[in-house]
């Protein structure tokens, strides 16, 4: 599970919002059949910057940013 490194529940409650803000703005560029394993690394993306996010729409924004620069279906 992508967030089971996050121990402390602000950052858990703040990398999941995040998680759902970005994979709305970003799903529909996901074609038919990858969604489950691109919301799988949107999610691990998210995780990885939670500590260096300023707040979640910071955290939403760099998560979305990181994944457009490597989606590769």
């Amino acid at each position: 599970m992508p967030f089971a490194t996050l121990n402390d529940p602000v950052d858990l409650a703040r990398a999941r919002a995040a998680l759902d803000a970005a994979w709305n703005e970003v799903r529909s560029t996901v074609p038919v059949g990858y969604e489950e394993r691109e919301h799988i690394r949107l999610a691990y993306i998210v995780a990885a910057l939670v500590h260096v996010a300023e707040d979640e729409d910071d955290l939403a924004w760099r998560a979305k940013e990181r994944f457009r620069q490597t989606f590769n279906v």
